[in-house]
């Protein structure tokens, strides 16, 4: 363990971090209108993201030693059917239930 000294000035200079870091972007364009083309790419940022932290999870679990399993599989399936045809909502709502029966199952 770390002592409190450590601990919290590694906090508070995380917490400035993460603020520059969102101020870098919101305070310098803030009040300026973006260019068509930024905006348009900024779009397909999440889409680009979520895969690639949800992808390892879905593969190599931790929680199963990073040995593929069935249900989870069959859950990533089912979540992306369902986001296609409803919301983002329906789709998590559909993947965690299909989870939890997959692994009651298996």
């Amino acid at each position: 363990m770390i002592d409190d000294a450590t601990f919290w000035t590694l906090t508070v200079l995380l917490g400035i971090g993460t603020f520059l870091i969102r101020f870098s972007f919101l305070g310098f364009f803030g009040r300026k209108q973006l260019p068509a083309w930024f905006i348009l790419h900024l779009k397909y940022v999440g889409v680009g993201v979520l895969p690639a932290m949800v992808t390892p999870l879905v593969l190599w679990p931790q929680a199963t030693g990073g040995e593929t399993e069935p249900a989870r599989i069959i859950a990533a399936l089912v979540t992306f059917l369902v986001a296609l045809r409803l919301s983002v909502t329906g789709a998590l709502v559909a993947g965690m239930g299909t989870l939890y029966l997959m692994q009651a199952l298996f």
